[in-house]
């Protein structure tokens, strides 16, 4: 069943209450809650709660993406919210049509150039008036988007000032519910560090992670636990960013190469025993590999009885 109004408004305010390390009831209690990205968008109610039964358990989050191109449109928070779900809006600054685009080159930002769209959409922001959390430019220390380090001539300290630039600009439009979360990718060999790429303890509500077990699909690699893919991350982010909560904002774990219902178990189980992680959202899709959590019937029922705690 959907959260009451009661409990995602009790969810809502604690994520903003910037809890201390361990100060996370729903993992020490031994189950931390979970969510699911929406890749159609979160405006079908029945894809919704088809999604909500294939699981077995209410989500606690759901997660989408909206692009510098698109209209702001609270009708789709609002969708979320009646659904009894905390919104997590991945921002992205891009047009994903585009073959190029060095147009959004953080320079650009810094000069102005989209200020006027960043107001647009902290005006819906503040007339919708409940919490959100958006998680705008995501992954900036992996390299693979126009706004991280190293691309478009994009450096560490560009990021951290157009970071700070949009969420003044939104609050200044009277968005001041927005739950600000900073959202690196797993670190790498040759990754921005994180330390270089933080906003700063005032500019930052919560810290995501993101990071997924390849498995075998690409050459070289090899299967990883939970704890190999996200646990060296974590404890980067807790020396960068001290007492943060932290949301494990995209993680999933292919078929190929090892026992994913297994994979799905541990990480709910590491993600319980950290006491900070405040919850894992799963990337539920058919992209590179099958991430889904139904992507067999050993991993759908791995998952349902970890969410059911």
């Amino acid at each position: 069943m959907p959260l009451s109004r009661r409990a995602f408004l009790a969810i809502s305010a604690a994520t903003l209450a910037l809890p201390v390390v361990g100060a996370v009831p729903a993992a020490a209690a031994g189950r931390v809650p979970f969510g699911l990205t929406v890749p159609w968008g979160p405006w079908d109610a029945a894809a919704w709660a088809r999604r909500t039964t294939t699981v077995g358990t209410a989500p606690t989050y759901a997660l989408w993406y909206a692009s510098f191109t698109e209209a702001p449109d609270p009708a789709k928070l609002a969708a979320m919210s009646a659904a009894g779900v905390v919104p997590v809006l991945t921002w992205e600054p891009w047009d994903p049509a585009r073959k190029s685009q060095k147009a959004f080159a953080l320079a650009r930002f810094l000069a102005g150039d989209f200020d006027a769209t960043v107001r647009r959409w902290g005006d819906a922001l503040a007339a919708y008036g409940r919490p959100v959390h958006l998680r705008f430019a995501h992954e900036m220390n992996a390299g693979g988007y126009p706004w991280a380090v190293g691309v478009n001539g994009n450096t560490a300290a560009q990021y951290v000032a157009v970071w700070r630039r949009v969420h003044d600009l939104l609050r200044s439009r009277g968005a001041t519910q927005v739950v600000r979360v900073w959202s690196p990718n797993v670190t790498f060999p040759g990754s921005t560090p994180l330390a270089a790429v933080y906003p700063g303890v005032e500019h930052v509500d919560v810290v995501g992670i993101d990071g997924y077990n390849w498995g075998t699909t690409r050459r070289g690699a090899t299967w990883q636990t939970p704890a190999q893919v996200l646990g060296p991350t974590l404890a980067e982010v807790r020396r960068v960013a001290p007492g943060k909560r932290v949301l494990i904002t995209e993680t999933a774990s292919t078929e190929k190469g090892g026992d994913k219902a297994r994979w799905v178990t541990d990480l709910f189980t590491w993600a319980a025993a950290q006491g900070d992680v405040g919850g894992v959202i799963w990337f539920d899709e058919n992209k590179e590999t099958d991430w889904r959590v139904a992507s067999s019937p050993a991993s759908l029922a791995a998952f349902r009885a970890a969410v059911a705690g």
